[in-house]
């Protein structure tokens, strides 16, 4: 291929690619605002359902203070989901895991030190690592546990075009898989 055919295939590619980035873009902002929009009347109703009725279920004249205790339990909620947040990408996926997973998985997933890129997701390409406490490399013990790592990732991020890198304690490939 010449000079010259290269630097236009090269902009074709840039173009689409910033074409799709926009579009994905235009979709989310869209999307975002209906999602937004619905969680803040879905919670709005919680709180109006919450505070017309008391402990008991019994329905009430919208007294104040049973309103403050039931707001109580959504400020314990809201502080848990901060604690989940603060937590690193590794214990919210072991954490996940020890909820969710097969025994299997909860043996495989106690090797896990480390996990990267789940937090950031953008469903055109997105990749993660998972780094373990395994050795031997491809070759070695944790290659079948591999699979089951990244089968427990898959089940706990969703993307339309992700993959999830498993590797030993020495950085070596001991497998992948789509999520």
């Amino acid at each position: 291929m010449g000079m010259k055919t290269k630097i236009a295939l090269g902009a074709v590619v840039g173009i689409a690619v910033i074409g799709a980035m926009s579009a994905n873009s235009g979709d989310g902002d869209g999307n975002g605002d209906g999602k937004s929009d619905s969680r803040t009347s879905a919670s709005a109703g919680e709180n109006a359902d919450g505070g017309a009725k008391d402990k008991g279920g019994a329905e009430k004249g919208g007294e104040k203070s049973d309103g403050a205790a039931d707001a109580k339990p959504a400020e314990d909620k809201a502080a848990e989901d901060k604690a989940v947040e603060k937590a690193s990408q590794a214990e919210q996926f072991k954490a996940f895991v020890q909820k969710n997973g097969s025994a299997n998985e909860k043996d495989a997933v106690s090797h896990v030190t480390k996990v990267q890129g789940a937090d950031e997701q953008n469903d055109i390409l997105d990749a993660a690592d998972v780094y373990t406490d395994f050795t031997g490399g491809f070759m070695g013990e944790g290659t079948g546990p591999a699979k089951l790592i990244a089968s427990a990732f898959a089940d706990w991020k969703d993307s339309e075009n992700g993959l999830v890198t498993v590797y030993d304690a020495d950085g070596e490939l001991l497998g992948n898989g789509q999520f």
